[in-house]
């Protein structure tokens, strides 16, 4: 059994370019989720496992005078029956049940009130087998059927990865499959009639592990179909809706960490390069979304110095610019922000076993980062856009922390995670 709770209020004032005072804007969150799992052995080697959980999610907005309130009630029930056929065949299948219940209210300062609500059931099977054809060769197959009560739509998504084993510590592997998912909320709420969304992966992975080292190498190629549209600047009521968008999302993600070869020393670098456009939401035409940038970069680095009873970190994270779209040109999402950057530093001081007095610092360079811009609604008497920075609130910030691990096992700790 898992229970948990929790509470939040934030208050904040924002710069917005197109007015002159900062705007406030307050939330009040209150969630609750709990989840339950059983799992019993059977005769004959069957194995049983069930599982359901929910939650509730509420919000109380307001911006300006204007209140909005979100209630969101989720569940989930699972269940699964595993059972070895032998020793290189293995079947698993169940079904799942997901329930959602939706609803907000919108008041305005003139106390007009708008309200919208949506309510949906989900049903899954699934089957998967684990098929063993040598000590170094396997494959797993898989079909999902979805059925969703809102649309009446029956979808099937089959999935197929292969393993090939080339050494004792290297494996190869390919992999395929279907994935569906249905439109947030924020759109099927005013358009129930919205399809589930679709994507097809297509995987190709190396992994070493051994000897403290670890490399692993992935190539993706990723489709979209039947993404979400609408005709206007945001989602709203009067949106025209369709499920005519695409696209698709092509890179490549290399990591390598090495933990002990060098002594006292634990380190890893991580790159990846992402190409993907899309025509989805109000996109006018096909283009790489803003929250994509083509090049990722990071080295992340522990040493543990014995007489200082310390462990001394770095990290250094590197993004190219991220696309935006400048109203002052004719090309939609054509311009990019300058390249991130963010060196930072921290210190970690054992008291005791399970004691930790933590210091970082963020950015400790001061790199003038710029996450994108935001422009006016209307044009200046020149017929230009003027724009702001959106930057972070402060280049370089500094923490202070304390961890106290309070556990049965005495040697436990926090390290690992600083």
């Amino acid at each position: 059994l898992y229970t948990g709770f929790n509470q939040s209020n934030f208050d904040i004032e924002q710069e917005d370019i197109n007015y002159e005072a900062y705007i406030r804007y307050r939330l009040k969150n209150t969630n609750f989720y709990f989840n339950t799992s059983y799992k019993h052995f059977l005769e004959n080697e069957w194995t049983l496992s069930t599982g359901a959980s929910i939650s509730n999610d509420v919000n109380k907005i307001r911006v300006f005078a204007n209140k909005i309130l979100t209630n969101e009630i989720g569940a989930h029930l699972k269940i699964k029956l595993k059972k070895n056929l032998s020793n290189r065949f293995q079947l698993n299948f169940g079904a799942e049940y997901f329930n959602l219940d939706y609803n907000d209210t919108y008041l305005t300062e003139d106390e007009l009130s708008f309200k919208s609500d949506y309510q949906d059931d989900l049903y899954a099977g699934f089957t998967e087998t684990d098929i063993f054809f040598s000590n170094r060769f396997a494959m797993k197959l898989g079909l999902r059927g979805e059925y969703d009560k809102t649309t009446q739509a029956f979808n099937m998504a089959p999935r197929v990865s292969l393993a090939y084993k080339s050494s004792e510590k290297g494996q190869f592997s390919l992999a395929y499959g279907d994935f569906y998912q249905n439109p947030l909320v924020a759109y099927r709420k005013f358009d129930k009639t919205l399809d589930s969304e679709k994507s097809s992966h297509y995987i190709f992975n190396y992994q070493y592990t051994g000897n403290g080292k670890t490399l692993r190498v992935e190539g993706y190629y990723k489709a979209y179909d039947k993404l979400v549209k609408f005709d206007t600047e945001m989602p709203q009521f009067s949106s025209n809706y369709n499920n005519l968008g695409s696209g698709y999302a092509q890179g490549l993600d290399v990591f390598w960490r090495d933990t002990k070869n060098i002594k006292n020393l634990d380190y890893w670098i991580s790159y990846s390069y992402l190409d993907t456009k899309r025509d989805y939401l109000n996109f006018p035409v096909t283009a790489t979304p803003n929250f994509a940038p083509k090049h990722n970069f990071s080295v992340v680095t522990k040493y543990w110095v014995n007489e200082w009873r310390s462990q001394l970190g770095f990290s250094y994270t590197y993004a190219s610019g991220r696309p935006y779209d400048n109203p002052n040109t004719s090309e939609f999402l054509a311009e990019k922000t300058k390249s991130y950057n963010n060196l930072s530093l921290n210190w970690a001081y054992l008291i005791s076993q399970q004691k930790i007095l933590y210091f970082s610092i963020n950015n400790a360079l001061g790199f003038n980062n710029v996450n994108g811009y935001q422009y006016t609604d209307v044009p200046n008497r020149n017929g230009v856009f003027n724009r702001r920075e959106i930057r972070p609130q402060a280049d370089t910030f500094f923490f202070i922390g304390f961890f106290w691990t309070l556990s049965t096992d005495k040697s436990s700790n926090q390290l690992d995670n600083l």
